[in-house]
């Protein structure tokens, strides 16, 4: 069903310029389909799918008690204190999308909209710059809940002060290797030898992206050795709304949660992995949708709940 029609499967492919499409139920591949010029070795960008990667390695770090939610921003990062409420920000009102720091999510429909504080992070050459050009505060961290990439971003920043590492090695160390991923997978940075662009930018395989979703259905227990990369704790967290974003849906710890008892990484541009633990599934969309999209997220989700949730 599509806006409340009913449509073929390939047209709803075709409306939402999908590009890979995998249903894995039980562990098994049950569907694959590539578009055009698009096969199983293809590395797709994740766009803001990304953010729940960030997440998983906050997780691992809380686990491990060397940081905590209640760290405020600043306390690793001193020289960006500002004397006001940006100094307030801790790690749980950026995973909770709560901070209030004053970039916001409007990207640019045409050439001048680049001048925009998003579409500056995006293409920065130089993530420090950005960050401390762009600490004034829009509300007290905690207060109010909006979409914000450059939360995430802040998390990554503590990702590689608390490790010594860099995100990707981390990344891969402690994630992508353990989950017994096919494929190697690139994160963008703003410069070689630079900072990843932790709020977007992951790009891996559609079967690579589907064992994301299959560590998040299994209780966060990897492939290699059986290990527990994701601890109960913060399966809690990240199975769990903390607030309510856009559409109306829950949000929390960088996971979205568009219906009861479903989790749901998502990206620009049409990007998807919908886990549905009653049924055991894990959807992955990959898309090349336009910016402006109207209500295709509402209207995929929906679809990929449907197929989540139909008989085997």
């Amino acid at each position: 069903n599509w806006d409340g029609e009913n449509i073929s499967f390939q047209d709803f492919l075709a409306t939402t310029s999908t590009t890979a499409f995998l249903v894995v139920r039980d562990g098994v591949i049950t569907y694959e389909w590539y578009g055009k010029s698009i096969n199983a070795l293809s590395k797709l960008p994740s766009y803001s799918m990304a953010k729940t990667l960030t997440s998983i390695m906050i997780g691992q770090l809380v686990a491990e008690g060397k940081i905590t939610e209640s760290d405020t921003f600043v306390q690793y990062f001193p020289e960006f204190k500002t004397g006001g409420s940006f100094d307030k920000v801790t790690i749980q009102s950026l995973l909770d999308m709560q901070s209030g720091v004053g970039v916001s999510d409007n990207y640019p429909s045409g050439p001048s909209g680049w001048g925009v504080a998003i579409a500056q992070m995006y293409a920065t050459t130089d993530l420090n710059f950005f960050m401390e050009h762009n600490r004034k505060m829009n509300w007290d961290p905690g207060t109010q809940s909006e979409y914000r990439s450059v939360d995430t971003q802040m998390l990554g920043f503590i990702i590689k002060k608390v490790t010594g590492m860099s995100v990707s090695d981390y990344f891969s160390q402690h994630v992508w290797q353990p989950i017994g991923a096919e494929q190697s997978a690139f994160w963008n940075v703003d410069h070689v030898g630079g900072l990843e662009k932790t709020f977007c930018c992951f790009n891996a395989t559609a079967r690579d992206w589907a064992r994301i979703g299959a560590l998040v259905l299994n209780n966060g227990a990897g492939k290699v050795g059986n290990a527990n990369l994701i601890n109960a704790a913060w399966m809690n967290r990240l199975t769990t709304a903390a607030t309510t974003l856009d559409h109306g849906w829950g949000y929390g710890a960088q996971m979205w949660h568009p219906f009861e008892g479903t989790s749901m990484l998502l990206g620009l541009h049409g990007q998807y992995i919908f886990i549905q633990p009653s049924t055991h599934v894990v959807i992955v969309k990959l898309s090349d949708e336009p910016t402006e999209n109207g209500n295709n997220e509402v209207l995929t989700a929906g679809v990929l709940h449907d197929i989540a949730t139909a008989a085997h």
